[in-house]
């Protein structure tokens, strides 16, 4: 199919438009839509499916989409597209997701425009949902008008699971938009989350809230709409120790009987002794770098390696203090220059965050262990 790949940043997504016949054979539905005594049955989703079964288990939720919500929307979306002429049906794009890698062939002489294949399974309904369900039944009542159709869609392959999970909970699981950084709230609250995700999302909590956390209010949980100065997304740590977490679960369940409160103590120490060390520069971010996102997820990614230092651990285990990181970070002192704003990201090349993150990690990694 032709398609347009858009991209932003690191990211990369396709614009395409299907005739309404072809998509509504390529989607699936989680939830069960009703119509006028017909209905669309809810899609059988496997058990390891994680993306659909979180999804499904959101449209479950008290502050899911009920059946009378259901059959009102539809009914409305349906009596819409009956009635109008010369507007578009559809004018909003579709948010589809696939978590098959797409082959994308460039058209001569174009960097954006290509053939796309399609995936082999069906596509999960990020965000349009309701107006597919409509789309259904107005094309089993009128199908010579649907013939007439394309759906533009917006269409995300290859992502990790996270990524649809969170697409969908941002635009659907309220009714007033959540950004990335709540849904480390939601984790907690869900029961059908994953107990990592939930750990993890309390470790944060208490990074953000304790007096003793080198970190505390400096995680942004509000979006654009923090009015005090942030460090860091709350999403993106919560990334950064989910990775800690998730690879180092058997030491975690031994060592700490996987309670989020003595996680927590870890992470803290961890963070003091790096303060302690790089006192000078810490918090200055006019000036400097260090304390910024790029660099505090760079740090959590030193953490995870350190981890697996069984005589460094000891100590921390022995003294309860942050003194044994304290020591082993010393040689960070002499790259505060590094962290410099100006020049910043010259000194660290890349062509994006990701990459970026990359370098800053090796570069502290290589000054304690090279």
């Amino acid at each position: 199919m032709l398609a347009t790949r858009i991209t932003q940043k690191e990211g990369m997504f396709y614009f395409i438009a299907y005739k309404a016949g072809d998509l509504l054979e390529k989607v699936r539905f989680t939830s069960r839509y009703y119509f006028e005594g017909e209905e669309i049955a809810q899609t059988k989703i496997a058990e390891h499916d994680e993306v659909a079964q979180f999804i499904a288990g959101i449209e479950r939720s008290e502050k899911g989409f009920q059946r009378v919500l259901n059959r009102q929307k539809i009914k409305q979306i349906v009596n819409f597209y009956e009635t109008v002429v010369a507007q578009p049906m559809i004018p909003g794009t579709v948010l589809l997701f696939t978590d098959e890698t797409l082959r994308f062939q460039k058209v001569d002489g174009s960097e954006s425009i290509g053939h796309l294949s399609e995936p082999k399974g069906k596509y999960l309904v990020i965000d349009g949902q309701h107006r597919l369900a409509g789309l259904h039944f107005f094309h089993e009542r009128h199908p010579d008008q649907s013939l007439q159709v394309e759906v533009p869609c917006l269409l995300f392959d290859g992502r990790s699971a996270d990524f649809a999970t969170e697409m969908f909970v941002i635009i659907n699981s309220t009714h007033t938009r959540i950004n990335r950084s709540h849904l480390v709230d939601l984790y907690e609250k869900v029961s059908w989350e994953s107990p990592e995700k939930k750990f993890t999302a309390k470790v944060v909590n208490l990074l953000y809230s304790e007096s003793d956390s080198p970190l505390q209010y400096k995680i942004n949980r509000l979006g654009g709409r923090s009015k005090q100065e942030k460090w860091i997304l709350q999403s993106e740590v919560f990334n950064e120790l989910l990775k800690v977490v998730t690879a180092h679960k058997r030491w975690i369940e031994s060592h700490l009987d996987m309670k989020a409160d003595r996680c927590y103590a870890l992470v803290r120490d961890y963070l003091k002794g790096v303060k302690d060390v790089m006192g000078e520069i810490w918090g200055q971010n006019e000036r400097y770098m260090f304390t910024r996102d790029v660099t505090l997820k760079a740090l959590i990614r030193v953490l995870d390696d350190l981890v697996v230092d069984r005589k460094l651990i000891s100590a921390w285990e022995e003294q309860r203090s942050h003194q044994p990181f304290t020591e082993l970070v010393k040689p960070w002192a002499t790259l505060t220059k590094d962290f410099r704003a100006d020049g910043f990201y010259e000194r660290f090349p890349a062509k994006g965050q990701l990459e970026r993150v990359r370098k800053i990690h090796q570069r502290l990694l290589d000054a304690i262990v090279g």
